[in-house]
């Protein structure tokens, strides 16, 4: 549960709804807030302090550090509920290895590329398709040790980490293997982003497709 709790609060501070500096209520309100236990939110507090994103002032509270929150993937999500936020987690839905198809434009500097197809939510509820497909010259991806975040999967299991990444949004059909569990259906039209992302050389190693149900969903950039 406080691992729950610590990543709700990141995903908060990637957001932008906690900002560098902010002081945070006291404990026992924020722990009603939450209906958790006092104790469960410390726990959770200390794993943001040992991330460094959080400073624990003695006699004064706790306050937000984002210094370090570029190493965390939650900083590059984009999609958040119509509500604001949401705890992301992801259901694979198919892993394969083949050669990049003619519609892919151009990434990496292989011709065989790992295809991930799986359905994202946010606080329990489905909110996109997403099709990601990672160049081969960076490792091929196993069905069998992926996690949540696939940028923790790219750094623990493959030996790189992306840096940066670059979005396009826009609007296009669901495709035809869009999951049954999204209001929007194949064919009709949904919100699109196209990212491609880097690690470290020029050319990208990724390139993603996702369709988000913009009935449950939109897409949120924050500058701070």
């Amino acid at each position: 549960m406080y691992k729950q709790v610590s990543e709700v609060l990141i995903r908060d501070i990637a957001a932008g709804r906690l900002t560098d500096g902010e002081r945070l209520p006291p404990e026992r309100t924020m722990a009603a807030q939450l209906k958790i236990a006092v104790g469960t939110l410390r726990r959770a507090l200390e794993d943001l302090k040992e991330k460094g994103l959080l400073e624990r002032v003695q006699g004064s509270g706790n306050y937000i550090r984002t210094r370090n929150l570029r190493d965390h993937f939650y900083s590059m999500l984009r999609i958040e509920l119509l509500s604001g936020g949401g705890f992301p987690n992801a259901r694979i839905l198919s892993v394969d290895v083949m050669d990049k198809p003619a519609d892919l434009p151009e990434f990496g500097t292989s011709k065989r590329a790992s295809r991930v197809r799986r359905l994202r939510f946010l606080d329990e509820t489905p909110v996109a398709a997403e099709e990601i497909w990672l160049d081969a010259s960076k490792g091929e991806v196993k069905a069998e040790d992926l996690e949540d975040s696939l940028y923790a999967y790219y750094q623990r299991a493959l030996g790189f980490w992306i840096a940066s990444a670059e979005d396009r949004v826009s609007f296009a059909p669901m495709p035809d293997w869009g999951p049954s569990e999204l209001d929007c259906r194949p064919g009709e039209t949904a919100g699109y982003i196209e990212r491609f992302s880097w690690a470290d050389g020029p050319a990208p190693v990724e390139f993603s497709r996702t369709w988000f149900d913009t009935s449950r969903a939109h897409y949120v950039q924050r500058m701070r």
